[in-house]
């Protein structure tokens, strides 16, 4: 909540009365709030964005409520009739279980110069046409694996070559309510890297009958991220995954998106810190969308704000390192070569983009998937495990049947 200036204030003295702000020549304040997951770097270039808002917006106040258990506290949220206005989205499963309980609302943004297929999974297509209801204001790209340059040698771009080097893992996966997520990006990356493995990522991300976890290349490329990792596996389950990340170079590499590796910002702007992309042309990204739960006009000025070309050239600029899929915002709108090289990325038809398969799927078998990833670290056989994913899954159903694609050229 703002607080009143000093004219106003004297003008309430000099009526005697509490009265409306209006009445002294100010504009009447109107409060939006968002429920968002973000904490330092993150957070500070997010409430970047929200401070340049309100000063082009002064009757427009904007209320962040952080969280870290951001599912969890939405869904209270929703059950007890105290929504937020705004949310971020962390999962296109959370999209989707929104938009069938009818609490999510179509947006009156345009979201066309988003490229795919971060566009089309904030979508849903009705009468011939698309609706809005979600828009990725942060993007980030999964598939790298990042050495120290100082210490170790460029690393092979493929993960058979990195099986065979006996590289060092800097693993950590502890990470909150949704610890494990970083093994499950891993095993994600190693499907997608198989032949073939476009197909079977997407219809294991959908929970359709032809991927199962227990058999095929989903178990196969569970255990290839086992034999990988080895020994990093001990107590990676209560290391945290940024902690991990700056243990190196006491050991050799990580592996994720440049904005989880809590490296040392002017180090990264040096070229200390450096990538390759196993994946090859085939690359996994994720993103934080922001859905609308209130009838608040001010809200839909907040959001389209957040979805322009202006802010996100901003907000990939403060710290934090995040990336914007808009296609306005060039490689060259990036302060920091290396981040603007991996943004780069997103805007190629050279690469195919995929979706993280954890975010596509039901939220409650994605977590269930992280706790398989943590129990799996701490020693568990896989086969019990992926059998009761199969069964949650069964239970469950297929997640996204009628929903876009998963993987798509940008």
């Amino acid at each position: 909540m703002r607080r009143l200036t000093a004219p106003l204030a004297r003008c309430a003295l000099a009526l005697g009365l509490l009265l409306s702000p209006v009445a002294c020549g100010a504009p009447a304040q109107s409060k939006v709030t968002i429920m968002v997951p973000w904490s330092g770097d993150e957070f500070d270039a997010f409430y970047a964005v929200v401070e340049a808002f309100e000063r082009g917006h002064p009757g427009i106040d904007v209320e962040p409520q952080v969280t870290r258990a951001l599912t969890q506290q939405l869904d209270a949220a929703v059950a007890a009739d105290a929504k937020p206005d705004l949310a971020v989205l962390p999962s296109v499963g959370a999209i989707a279980k929104y938009q069938r309980e009818g609490v999510l609302r179509r947006l009156s943004v345009d979201a066309g110069d988003y490229v795919q297929p971060f566009r089309g999974l904030g979508m849903r297509t009705r009468n011939g046409g698309s609706d809005v209801y979600a828009v990725p204001v942060k993007a980030d790209v999964k598939s790298l694996v990042w050495y120290d340059a100082a210490t170790t040698r460029r690393p092979p771009a493929d993960w058979a070559g990195l099986r065979a080097g006996h590289y060092s893992w800097c693993l950590g996966l502890e990470s909150g309510p949704t610890s494990g997520w970083p093994g499950a990006d891993w095993i994600a990356d190693l499907l997608l890297a198989r032949k073939g493995g476009v197909e079977a990522y997407t219809a294991w991300a959908s929970g359709g009958e032809a991927a199962r976890w227990d058999r095929g290349p989903v178990h196969d490329a569970w255990t290839a991220w086992g034999d990988l990792v080895g020994g990093a596996r001990e107590n990676a389950s209560t290391t945290n995954f940024k902690a991990a990340a700056r243990a190196m170079p006491a050991c050799s590499l990580g592996h994720g998106a440049l904005s989880a590796m809590s490296f040392d910002a002017a180090r990264v702007r040096q070229g200390r810190y450096l990538y390759v992309s196993p994946a090859g042309r085939t690359l996994q990204v994720s993103a934080d969308f922001v859905g609308k739960f209130t009838a608040n006009e001010s809200a839909d000025a907040f959001i389209a704000y957040l979805a322009s070309t202006q802010a996100q050239r901003m907000w990939v600029n403060r710290p934090g390192f995040a990336l914007s899929a808009d296609r306005r915002v060039t490689p060259g709108h990036y302060a920091d070569a290396v981040q603007g090289a991996i943004a780069g990325m997103l805007h190629s038809p050279a690469y195919t983009l995929c979706f993280s398969a954890a975010d596509a799927m039901d939220p409650d078998v994605s977590a269930a998937f992280y706790r398989a990833v943590l129990e799996y670290a701490n020693g568990t056989p896989e086969g019990p495990l992926l059998k009761a994913l199969d069964k949650v899954q069964d239970a469950l159903g297929p997640a996204r049947s009628k929903s876009p694609p998963l993987c798509a050229t940008p």
